[in-house]
């Protein structure tokens, strides 16, 4: 008689698919708009930290204000949805709904937890910064003064 023993199977999540050639492409940080950003913000004299420096937080902000307590987004039209520059692609419309609408869903629970947190965010859209980076450094600088962090230059 012979006895079969019961194989513990554990089941092994299915393989990441790897990213298209194109998409590896896609920087997550550094983008041209990004670099106009923190150079304004250099010559302003104002000192901030980059997303990979520090301890972690919700959604990986690209630019933090540390003591103020200040996490800056700078959103690219078309992977957040800009309602004045976002495009939805001809091709495979309805997996880039979703993922855009993913997105900005993922936007407003990283919002939600940073603020939990105690934190204040402020999102900029890449058209913002292309557009007037000077506005936008205007309106960072605003949020810092109100937190007493930044003394009024006026």
């Amino acid at each position: 008689m012979r006895v079969l023993s019961a194989k513990k199977t554990t089941q092994v999540p299915p393989p990441t698919p790897e990213p298209s050639p194109p998409m590896t492409r896609v920087r997550r940080s550094g983008t041209t708009p990004e670099l106009a950003l923190r150079r304004a913000l250099r010559r302003a004299g104002l000192r901030y930290r980059l997303k990979d420096r520090g301890p972690a937080l919700p959604g990986s902000p690209d630019l933090t204000f540390w003591r103020p307590r200040l996490a800056v987004f700078v959103d690219g039209c078309f992977w957040h949805g800009c309602p004045r520059h976002g495009t939805v692609p001809k091709t495979n419309t309805s997996f880039w709904v979703a993922k855009i609408r993913r997105n900005r869903q993922r936007d407003r629970q990283v919002d939600r937890s940073l603020e939990h947190l105690g934190w204040r965010v402020l999102r900029v859209w890449e058209h913002e910064v292309r557009g007037d980076v000077g506005r936008v450094l205007g309106r960072i600088e605003r949020l810092l003064e109100t937190a007493g962090h930044l003394k009024s230059r006026r």
